[in-house]
């Protein structure tokens, strides 16, 4: 990126959906699909206001836990938007549509699923590896060689599980999409008007990717572990599960810091890995695959400064709402 980065900017972050992409910003979060009959079609939910939360999200090595739980469950409402709609053409969702019993229900439950499911994969993640590295205690039964075994079965475990998805044509699409969405960041980033012609130049590749994010947790775990106790093999899984929130935690920081540094020389390298594994996560999009990209970051723009009421914007999975133009504005990050 040649161009100095615009400064003061507000941070989004975002993710790639199923036909479709989702920005965040301070208050709100904007999702974009592109429907069965070419046509783009949004979803909007707006941030929810917690005092603690708002506390806590200020606090380091907490802060990202905050995060993390907090991008889970607004990822997998917007995630159910896009499953739900991208291959029904507009008109027919409305013969399918549930009865009005707990809507309040299903947003909980689809939030709690996706927190359940980022803890139950931590999970896996982090103790398949422990199992591993004990196979080979005959062999390598020192704290260091385990610890050095177990940080390697959990990064092969992730660019296995990683590169096989993506041998799937709906992952690749998925990954094309999340391609889309560093793009339009870098571009906006770089203080380029956003045209296709624009993103696509930029880099599918970012310094403050969740994929980073990943690899960071591999790690910083292996540093961790080693300023514990690996034996007995039973306290050894038991501290696993325990030091996942301070992995974690730590990881976010990180990443923080790496996205920080991107620009100055030498130190920008520290970043690099993260940027490597993106390689597996991202894929190059096409023309369409960014206009919905570009589209769904002007909404939120939109939505950032003027407020909903400029915009006919889907609440719900199953109703839109058409608003009159003036709002009060809201403040960016």
């Amino acid at each position: 990126m040649e161009k100095e980065q615009v400064t003061a900017s507000p941070v989004y972050g975002g993710q790639a959906l199923v036909e479709g992409v989702m920005f965040a910003g301070k208050d709100h979060t904007i999702t974009a699909i592109r429907r069965k009959d070419d046509s783009i079609d949004y979803f909007h939910l707006p941030k929810e206001k917690n005092t603690v939360r708002m506390k806590l999200k200020k606090i380091p090595f907490i802060r990202g836990l905050v995060a993390l739980f907090e991008s889970a469950g607004l990822g997998s409402r917007h995630l159910t938007f896009s499953t739900e709609r991208y291959d029904v053409m507009p008109g027919d969702e409305e013969e399918t549509e549930p009865e009005e019993t707990s809507k309040l229900g299903m947003i909980l439950g689809v939030a709690a699923v996706g927190v359940l499911s980022f803890i139950f994969g931590k999970f896996i993640f982090t103790l398949i590896p422990v199992f591993l590295a004990q196979m080979f205690y005959f062999v390598a039964p020192e704290k260091t060689a385990q610890i050095l075994l177990e940080s390697f079965f959990k990064l092969i475990l992730l660019i296995t599980y990683i590169s096989l998805i993506s041998m799937t044509p709906f992952i690749k699409r998925v990954f094309q999409y999340h391609g889309s969405e560093h793009k339009v960041i870098n571009a906006y980033e770089q203080g380029l008007p956003l045209t296709v012609e624009n993103v696509q130049a930029q880099s599918r590749l970012h310094f403050r990717c969740g994929s980073s994010f990943m690899l960071f947790t591999v790690i910083v775990g292996m540093f961790v572990y080693f300023l514990v106790p690996a034996d007995p093999f039973w306290f050894r899984i038991v501290n696993r599960i325990l030091l996942i929130p301070v992995v974690l935690g730590i990881s976010f920081e990180v990443l923080q810091v790496t996205n920080a540094l991107r620009n100055v020389p030498v130190l920008k390298y520290l970043g690099y890995p993260g940027l490597w594994l993106q390689l597996l996560t991202t894929k190059e999009p096409d023309d369409k695959q960014v206009e919905v990209a570009i589209a769904s970051f002007e909404k939120l723009i939109e939505v950032e400064k003027y407020g909903v009421a400029a915009l006919k914007v889907t609440v719900n999975t199953n109703s839109e709402t058409d608003l009159d133009a003036d709002s009060n504005p809201l403040a960016v990050q």
